[in-house]
């Protein structure tokens, strides 16, 4: 009798054990599927607004739809094999090359320089200053891109009239093709420098002064102390405004739609324009599709070369 009593015990303690985990286990349940659901309404947001748009344009890519009539007739890779052996491919994408090449280095390197300039001091002229650089981040490229086309008007932009005090002669910024580029890669640099600026301040007040005291007492000099402390200690931020610069110029629309119009003869005429023009003027949609993802492609892959680089090249101080 003891014994089937002991036994008894033990089964009904075990009993009220597994009870307790079962109940601890659906409870913690219940608390992840509280916590998910949070998250249920922008998982929906991105599902409808990101990822259906997404693979809806890579089941357009393989069709020949053009939008003025219902039927998507498949027609495989030939969208992409027609853009690939088109030299006006070739020719958007050295355009787009030139622009994210031009727009990332100069935005960068002058960001730069402003941040070393204007972090010397802390007082209200300085942050004014500040201010006054940074606010053309928030104006949108359509208004900044509408200023400047008065502003490059061959007749009487105010470019030109500052041009005619040193005597030279009128130039026509937006129909001449060796000039059109450099000038919407001016706007962007002028709108996105201040971002690049406020970055690099930022990183620059994350470095500790004690690496600059260490290396005065060591006698180096400032261009040492900014080429061995400075530069190394703001690759993260470098990577970072690299990154999201290039992504964003890769993408470039706004400013060639407003102020060149893919013109003059092409030379502004960058993939996203040209998937705008072949999509909505010329209705080929099927082939704007395809090249959106041959687009997406090349962004992603030069991304992934860039994240492979800076792992020799980007220091992090931890």
């Amino acid at each position: 009798m003891p014994m089937e009593t002991n036994k008894q015990v033990t089964r009904a303690a075990s009993n009220r054990a597994t009870a307790s985990v079962s109940k601890r286990m659906s409870h913690t349940l219940i608390e992840k599927w509280k916590d998910f659901s949070f998250a249920v309404p922008a998982l929906l947001f991105m599902g409808v607004f990101l990822y259906y748009p997404l693979g809806y344009s890579v089941y357009i890519s393989f069709t020949n739809w053009n939008m003025t009539r219902p039927v998507k007739k498949f027609v495989g890779v030939d969208n992409y094999t027609r853009l690939l052996s088109n030299s006006d491919f070739y020719h958007s994408l050295k355009v787009t090359f030139l622009y994210t090449v031009m727009d990332v280095v100069f935005t960068l390197v002058i960001g730069l320089l402003l941040a070393l300039l204007l972090n010397v001091s802390s007082s209200r002229l300085f942050g004014f200053m500040r201010g006054v650089i940074f606010m053309p981040y928030y104006i949108s490229m359509v208004v900044a891109a509408m200023v400047f086309t008065w502003i490059y008007n061959g007749q009487y932009g105010l470019l030109n009239s500052i041009v005619s005090w040193f005597g030279m002669e009128p130039v026509e910024w937006l129909t001449n093709p060796s000039t059109a580029l450099p000038a919407l890669v001016a706007v962007s640099v002028w709108k996105g420098v201040g971002f690049a600026m406020i970055l690099f301040i930022a990183g620059m007040r994350g470095i500790p002064a004690e690496y600059y005291e260490a290396a005065s007492i060591d006698g180096a000099s400032k261009f040492r102390q900014f080429r061995n402390i400075t530069l190394p200690l703001l690759s993260p931020m470098t990577l970072f405004l690299v990154i999201t610069s290039f992504i964003s110029s890769m993408q470039v629309f706004q400013s060639i739609d407003v102020m060149t119009g893919g013109g003059p003869l092409k030379a502004t005429n960058a993939i996203v324009y040209w998937i705008y023009t072949m999509a909505f003027d010329e209705f080929k949609t099927g082939r704007a599709s395809a090249l959106v993802m041959i687009l997406f492609v090349i962004i992603l892959l030069l991304t992934l070369v860039q994240w492979v680089v800076s792992r020799k090249k980007v220091h992090y101080e931890g």
